[in-house]
């Protein structure tokens, strides 16, 4: 059972029911899968973005990035998780984005009123309480988004496996508006 505040109480539990198809939620996901299967074309698309650039965004789900960037499928290669981050894993999806596939540009794309703004290192000690077992990744949790998104530009620039970094751009999304903010990489 948590005991922790950033942890939902209780144990892990499955997806509650949906009302809409009678099962799960991933019942649901996959009963969508086949109607869109049902009129699906193969785009013949290779798997090198159209655009050449990779997006690095938080995982949040009130960023709908092929919207608000008004791309298309086939346009980018998209790398989200928590924050928006830039980790190692990170670093690797980028490192064959560029190497492998074409890309040359990387957009990265933090939010305000992001969850990561309340975490601290605390709460991988939390879940090592109750689980036993201490995580091998880092929260990467932060006070201040811009000053992130600078760590996350630099981050980028400065990795000796990515060969394309003069185009690293940061952006802070406002989820109050939609409007993508641009942080300047010094300050």
């Amino acid at each position: 059972m948590s005991t922790s505040p950033h942890l939902p109480p209780g144990p892990v539990t499955a997806a509650p029911t949906s009302a809409r198809s009678g099962g799960t939620v991933t019942d649901r996901l996959v009963e969508a899968n086949r109607a869109y299967a049902a009129g699906f074309d193969d785009p013949g698309m290779d798997a090198r973005p159209v655009l050449h650039v990779a997006v690095v965004a938080c995982m949040d789900a009130r960023l709908d990035l092929h919207d608000a960037l008004g791309l298309e499928l086939g346009d980018c290669h998209t790398i989200r998780n928590a924050g928006g981050v830039v980790t190692d894993d990170v670093i690797r999806s980028l490192t064959i984005s560029q190497r492998a596939l074409g890309t040359r540009s990387v957009i990265l794309i933090h939010h305000t009123s992001c969850g990561l703004e309340s975490l601290t290192e605390d709460f991988r000690h939390e879940l090592e309480d109750e689980v036993g077992q201490r995580p091998s990744w880092a929260v990467e949790a932060f006070r201040d988004v811009d000053q992130d998104v600078r760590q996350s530009m630099q981050r980028v620039r400065t990795s000796p496996f990515l060969p394309h970094t003069d185009d690293v751009r940061g952006f802070v999304f406002q989820v109050a508006n939609g409007l993508l903010r641009e942080i300047d990489p010094v300050k």
